[in-house]
């Protein structure tokens, strides 16, 4: 009677979609037949353990649980023989699986696999063979990897759909495209319907302030839900905002499509306003409301002329009972000086002005600069633009030129005291020269880069002529709708257009245009506006 050797099997896929109904029966088969096969020899399977979906490759084995646990069990002698289908089932990594298989042999435990047999470490070779084994299984991954990412980026470029959850807005359609094994695939196209709810969030976010949370709450309020027939939570709005497939751009990693305009959804400036929302809500200084729930409209663009400090909102009210017993309450709202407030003697200026006034002004003010704006001879406007800064540009490259020559010339001298110092004839130290030369390197290779930064930019006309008429072709549009637009959106618009206002006693206001709006409005410079 022959002793009993226990078997412990180790069954892996990398992706759970090598599964067949949540199992591995392939590999399950193969070493219950191994085992079946040396049954005479007392082998018999006491374990067997299941990894599905863990790469072999891109995951640790100090990560993986089913190794954790198997090497427990071989601690504790639970088992005498590790058996796999391949041994590349133990693992893809050669910095790491030759160790692992050799620590289960040095522990006492034969490593088997049913294709390539038993990895014994009897000599130098046999350690080289087991290294080689796993270098080449790693290779193998890496060039799978490659493929993989090749054949999607192909996929993504070609405008289908490569795979996964299908994004909120699109839909899942059969065109009758098939792939190599003679299934029907999928294609994707927009989801009328769920279009118009992703619509409503950016025209909410970027027109009227709205942030994550108030959306939720509006879509909640509006009876909008999600596929789930459940509310919208903050972190999907906030993923839609950051999704560039509602550009109608395809992505695959690091590869991304060209625009497909039958799945755009929102064109490129919203996109582009959205995200420089939200970047600008992260940031401690930016011209962008944190929100706009307030009721004043200039809240965090006010700041006091005469100390530079910053108004903030301040609330005050009184509350008196009616003749019938309820109560009301009266709430004003004020732009305070804080300076002022908390020390008099630095600020000679107002405490506070009150909001509805001063609002109100201006209102009135931007208004009548809309106006103005609207006789603004827009192909004039944008050839004298263009003119400046190709003025620029080529000043600035005249400027680069000469730094780069007389840097040339620098270098060409120290080049020649190299001479000097072998005949000993130079005043320098050989170190001293060195350094000199690195510093000239660098202020050289510095000075390149400008002259070609300046080049490039000299010669990018169109890109300019296109932001500029882009530009003109926004304020236009805020010209038309602001005197009928809710207060939310005048927010928004003042958030690009403003970025400080600064009031001194009586109401003497200026305001400080945001510097892309200036070379618009400087064909209108009466910047300094009094009520």
């Amino acid at each position: 009677m022959n002793d009993i050797i226990r078997v412990c099997c180790l069954y892996r896929v990398s992706t759970n979609k090598q599964l067949e109904k949540d199992d591995i029966p392939m590999q399950k088969q193969c070493c219950r037949e191994f085992v079946a096969e040396r049954a005479h020899l007392g082998w018999t399977i006491v374990k067997e353990i299941s990894e599905k979906g863990v790469s072999g490759f891109k995951v640790s084995a100090q990560k993986r649980d089913a190794i954790i646990e198997i090497q427990e069990e071989a601690a504790q002698g639970n088992f005498d023989v590790l058996l796999v289908y391949m041994f590349d089932r133990l693992g893809r990594k050669d910095d790491e699986t030759p160790f692992v298989v050799e620590w289960f042999v040095r522990n006492g435990i034969q490593v088997w696999s049913t294709v390539e047999g038993e990895q014994k470490f009897e000599n130098h070779a046999d350690k080289l063979v087991n290294y080689i084994r796993y270098w080449q299984a790693s290779g193998e991954s890496i060039k799978t990897s490659i493929r993989t990412k090749t054949r999607l980026s192909q996929i993504v470029q070609e405008g289908r759909f490569r795979g996964g959850k299908c994004p909120y807005g699109y839909r899942l359609c059969k065109n009758g495209r098939y792939n190599r094994k003679n299934q029907e695939v999928y294609d994707i196209e927009i989801d009328e319907k769920e279009a118009a709810v992703v619509k409503l969030i950016f025209r909410k976010y970027v027109y009227e302030g709205y942030g994550a949370q108030r959306l939720c709450k509006y879509l909640l309020e509006q009876g909008i839900l999600n596929r789930k027939g459940m509310n919208f939570v903050n972190t999907t709005v906030q993923h839609m905002l950051k999704n560039i497939m509602y550009l109608g751009i395809l992505r695959s990693g690091e590869s991304q499509s060209d625009i497909f305009p039958n799945l755009q959804i929102i064109d490129v400036e919203t996109f582009e306003r959205a995200e420089q929302i939200r970047k600008g809500r992260t940031q401690k200084h930016s011209d962008v409301p944190l929100n706009c729930k307030g009721r004043a409209l200039l809240a965090g663009k006010l700041y006091c002329g005469h100390c530079g400090s910053k108004l903030v909102l301040s609330t005050s009210g009184s509350s008196y009972v009616k003749a019938d017993g309820t109560c009301s309450k009266t709430i004003r709202l004020r732009y305070q000086c804080h300076n002022k407030v908390r020390h008099p003697q630095l600020c000679d200026g107002q405490s506070a002005y009150g909001v509805v006034t001063l609002d109100q002004t201006i209102e009135e003010a931007i208004s009548r600069l809309f106006e103005e704006i609207k006789t603004v001879p827009q192909e004039e406007m944008m050839q004298n633009e263009i003119m400046e800064r190709r003025k620029e540009c080529e000043t600035q490259l005249s400027r680069a030129k000469k730094a780069s020559q007389a840097c040339e010339k620098e270098y060409a001298d120290y080049k020649a005291e190299v001479q000097k110092i072998i005949r000993g004839e130079s005043i320098l130290s050989s170190d001293m020269l060195n350094d000199l030369l690195e510093d000239c390197k660098k202020s050289r290779k510095k000075a390149e880069q400008e002259v070609i930064q300046w080049q490039k930019a000299a010669a990018d006309k169109t890109q300019q002529t296109e932001k500029l008429e882009r530009l003109f072709g926004k304020v236009l549009t805020w010209s038309e709708m602001f005197g009928s637009c809710s207060l939310d959106e005048k927010k928004m618009i003042l958030s690009q257009l403003i970025h400080k206002i600064h009031i001194w006693k009586d109401n003497q206001i200026e305001i400080e245009f945001n510097i892309h709006i200036q070379q618009i409005l400087a064909y209108k410079p009466k910047n300094r506006l009094t009520k």
